[in-house]
């Protein structure tokens, strides 16, 4: 049987995801030992117990400056500027994408301006973000909003074209105006390209976020990553790496997961990642 054509079964698709986290591991705390074993005092790669220390500390013992547990007070402040700024992204997306991908006086005055400006690198507009909205959140948020909306709205524009168009002509010919197509037709069959819009835009959004904290910031886990890296902390720097990515994947998860439990019929072909 060509490889093509072998399927693989849920326990071994699992076993085969976790080889490559194992050899970073493996990889991981062989290169550690060799690094303590000649200095014991070395920073660049921590023992995993000394990680694991140091988070649990951090994700227990109240901060002596401030009373607060560093972990949960950086995360609360990460994800709230992560949910802030994808959240109004996708309403973006949709208020703006619908139109665009089903009126097309609306995709000609518009598309070629959002295509235009999804062009224009986010980072290089941080400084003047600062400058116009000054350094609190709001500058943060709209360097989310900056870096995702413009691609998850070409993206339900995108999909919104796709529609079959036989659907579009049987509603028309059943007396439908614009308005109750849009609401009728396209938007129930929107919703889960909105999900896939988000969880793509989380990638960058995750970017601009920690990029955002380490510039200008007083809480957050890129605002913490970036503060210890003075001190080669690497045992705080690694596990904050390692919990970014973890909740990262989670998000992703669940937003793959309620898609498919709401929206049964769009995962009924292939897999979905």
């Amino acid at each position: 049987m060509r490889l093509i054509n072998q399927k693989v079964s849920r326990p071994a698709g699992l076993l085969l995801a976790a080889i490559p986290f194992i050899a970073i591991i493996i990889l991981y705390v062989s290169a550690s030992e060799m690094r303590l074993a000649e200095n014991p005092q070395d920073k660049l790669l921590p023992s995993l117990a000394r990680m694991g220390e140091t988070f649990w500390r951090m994700a227990t013992v109240p901060d002596r400056r401030s009373g607060e547990l560093l972990l949960w007070k950086d995360t609360a402040a990460s994800l709230s500027r992560l949910g802030a700024g994808v959240g109004i992204s996708a309403l973006l997306a949709l208020l703006l994408g619908v139109p665009i991908g089903l009126i097309p006086k609306v995709r000609a005055v518009l598309s070629s301006f959002i295509a235009t400006f999804s062009l224009i690198p986010p980072i290089t507009v941080l400084p003047i973000l600062f400058i116009a909205a000054g350094l609190g959140e709001v500058s943060k948020v709209a360097l989310i909003i900056i870096g995702t909306a413009p691609v998850m709205i070409r993206a339900i524009a995108l999909a919104v074209a796709e529609l079959p168009a036989e659907i579009l002509v049987k509603a028309q010919t059943l007396g439908a105006s614009t308005w109750q197509i849009i609401l009728r037709v396209v938007l129930p069959q929107i919703w889960p390209k909105l999900v896939v819009a988000i969880r793509l835009g989380l990638v960058p959004a995750w970017i601009f976020l920690i990029s955002a904290e380490a510039i200008a910031s007083t809480e957050g886990l890129g605002y913490r990553i970036f503060l210890v890296r003075r001190y080669l902390a690497m045992d705080v720097i690694l596990p904050y790496v390692a919990w970014i990515t973890l909740i990262a994947f989670l998000l992703d998860r669940t937003l793959l997961q309620s898609s498919k439990k709401l929206f049964r019929w769009a995962h009924l072909s292939g897999e979905s990642f």
